[in-house]
């Protein structure tokens, strides 16, 4: 005598678990992805750090060819630095640098 069954065997009732896991994890991950997608901030381009102000350049020069000021003062700093010169070289070429500027 066959029940409401119908005769299925355990086949059919296999693949009835695994399409019912498969819906609820669809589910779930759609969930998730609708929550994430929501909360994303909306942005035109990515966050960066800004970067770092730049150096002056050796050589830079103002409009009258002169070196500029700041740019001579860290080149006069980087000589003294490196060795290059002396303190009382380094004070006399500043010295010079603040009369001309």
């Amino acid at each position: 005598m066959t029940g409401w069954y119908a005769g299925t065997g355990w086949g059919t009732w296999l693949v009835m678990v695994l399409v019912m896991v498969a819906f609820w994890t669809l589910v779930v991950v759609g969930i998730v992805a609708l929550l994430r997608w929501t909360a994303a901030p909306r942005t035109a381009a990515p966050r960066t750090a800004a970067p770092p102000p730049a150096a002056p350049r050796q050589g830079a020069a103002d409009a009258g060819g002169r070196p500029a000021p700041d740019a001579a003062r860290a080149l006069l700093d980087e000589r003294l630095a490196r060795g290059d010169i002396d303190e009382a070289e380094y004070r006399s070429r500043l010295a010079t640098l603040r009369s001309r500027a």
